[in-house]
């Protein structure tokens, strides 16, 4: 158990993060399973644990900044960067409620971790969800965070293990009067499954500061409810049909009529952040309204749009035998897999998906077996802790070791479910495998490259994740970095452009390849908003 420390410190909220996010991947099933409010898509347990998630990378990527040096971050950077990391990576109504709740706090922590300022972070972390739902409803997670800053406020003087022993009990009470509060808990016999989430994060806290939590029965779950899609506000026809969620960059004040307009649309408005970035949750009929409404505000992105019909569908089948997952740098990607069967995951430029978002794909793919497609040599150890967990839940799951965008292109355009599942991987691994990749960058500062010395702004060719060629446009980079790759032999050059690359690159490499290679062939996919301006691959 972690020592005593009598003040919230780096440390404590690093280890904070970490119990969180082992109590709710502990927990997650069972909350997913009493999700019945506000819609019942049974997804609460794995909203909040990819919101913690988030938040645990965020505060680890602090700690790594000081690892090569003599100093150690401070708890002002430590919490700053939990609810930062809470806010970007924010999913759900729970999980957007969640980052407003560790944003709250974190204004109070960033000034001290002591007892007297905890209490106040708890007080503060309240009321700020609650001005963030556009409509609070008793019997939720609300009630519970309340519950505890009003246990912490009783406790004046007390130490800090003592405050949060406090909230967490406050808390543990709240959630279990829940099921008289909202009807719709009631009828299911359950309690609020945000709130049963919110526990299991302070009572990591009350961990992480070197308290103890009481054992007592708490209310039995059941193994799973039906989702029907009721909630206690739902009208005739069930409540609206999308979930809409995206991070905005917008002033203070545009976000004001913001909320204005996306209430009028629908309901379960949540619009949590500040200081120009805000993550908003929305449950509508008209998803594109919604979308458009963030446009007008500021420049809205990470946009995510959940059919609430389409996922009880998901749910309510039998599963396949077997499915694709595949991680995608860009929506133009997305578009191809996903007609060619597989369920992606956008990797966004700088914004990479954690092991929790590849389990939640799997886990949407509903198969009984999974091939796992990285594309990307980064996400090795990301997609082995996935594949793990995944397999850990019943799933048999194959990890194919793409190391580019290109190679899972080739390893799907071979895929066939008719095949044994061993015969299926090993096809995909060695399509994969035959396909060499290439792509363009664009050099950000001066510095020796295995092809020399480059300059800022030079466009670097890079095979095989090496930089090989140096020039100074995309065309005459991209047609050497060709010539290197056709000079060992061919049949197939897949070129992926980016968003703002014109088609014309493409007719003129294509050109280039049919005059200097007999035999080779060219397809052109456009890749969306991708990190690279050029990927290119060849079988």
């Amino acid at each position: 158990m972690p020592q005593s420390p009598d003040v919230l410190d780096a440390v404590a909220v690093r280890t904070w993060c970490s119990l969180a996010l082992e109590a709710l991947g502990r927990e997650r099933a069972a909350i997913d399973a009493i999700n019945v409010y506000p819609v019942a898509d049974g997804d609460t347990g794995t909203n909040l644990y990819l919101t913690v998630e988030s938040a645990a990378a965020a505060v680890e990527a602090v700690f790594a900044a000081h690892e090569t040096g003599s100093t150690a971050p401070g708890t002002a950077d430590a919490v700053r960067a939990m609810a930062h990391g809470a806010l970007i990576g924010a999913r759900g109504n729970s999980g957007t409620i969640l980052a407003q709740l560790l944003r709250g706090m974190a204004g109070v922590l960033a000034e001290a971790g002591d007892a007297d300022h905890v209490r106040t972070a708890l007080e503060e972390a309240a009321a700020a969800a609650r001005l963030a739902v556009a409509h609070p409803v008793e019997g939720t997670v609300l009630t519970v965070a309340t519950a505890a800053a009003v246990a912490a406020g009783a406790t004046a003087g007390a130490r800090l293990t003592d405050v949060l022993d406090a909230a967490y009990e406050g808390a543990r009470d709240a959630l279990a009067e829940t099921p008289g509060q909202l009807a719709v808990l009631g009828r299911a016999g359950v309690v609020d499954a945000g709130g049963q989430g919110l526990v299991a994060v302070l009572g990591a806290l009350l961990e992480a500061a070197g308290g103890r939590r009481r054992e007592r029965p708490d209310r039995p779950a059941p193994e799973a409810l039906p989702l029907t899609g009721d909630c206690a506000e739902a009208g005739p026809d069930g409540g609206p049909a999308f979930e809409v969620i995206y991070l905005l960059e917008a002033a203070d004040e545009a976000v004001d009529r913001l909320r204005s307009r996306l209430d009028a649309l629908g309901d379960s408005l949540v619009v949590v952040g500040g200081d120009g970035l805000w993550n908003v949750h929305v449950h509508v009929d008209d998803a594109g309204a919604a979308v458009e409404a963030g446009v007008e505000a500021g420049r809205p992105y990470r946009i995510r749009i959940t059919h609430f019909a389409a996922d009880r569908i998901r749910a309510d089948r039998d599963p396949v035998q077997r499915a694709v997952v595949a991680v995608v740098p860009g929506d133009g990607l997305s578009e191809l897999c996903a007609e060619a069967g597989a369920t992606t995951v956008l990797a966004r430029p700088g914004e990479p998906p954690a092991s929790g978002e590849l389990v939640d794909a799997i886990r949407r793919a509903h198969a009984r077996e999974v091939v796992l497609l990285p594309n990307d040599a980064l996400l090795r150890h990301t997609a082995a802790a996935a594949a793990e967990q995944a397999r850990a839940e019943g799933v048999r799951v194959a990890l194919v070791p793409t190391r580019a965008a290109v190679q899972g292109i080739a390893a799907l355009a071979v895929h066939e479910p008719g095949r044994s599942f061993d015969e299926d991987v090993v096809a995909m691994t060695a399509a994969a495998g035959a396909t060499r990749y290439a792509e363009l960058a664009v050099a950000e500062h001066r510095s020796w490259t295995m092809a020399g010395i480059c300059q800022a702004g030079d466009i670097l060719g890079l095979i095989d994740g090496d930089v090989a060629v140096i020039g100074e446009d995309v065309q005459a980079t991209a047609r050497t970095v060709l010539d290197r790759m056709l000079s060992a032999g061919g049949e197939l050059v897949t070129l992926i452009l980016g968003e703002d690359v014109p088609d014309s690159l493409a007719e003129e490499l294509g050109e280039h390849v049919r005059d200097g290679y007999l035999a080779v062939d060219t397809v052109v996919y456009r890749g969306g908003h991708q990190a690279a301006p050029l990927l290119i691959g060849v079988e």
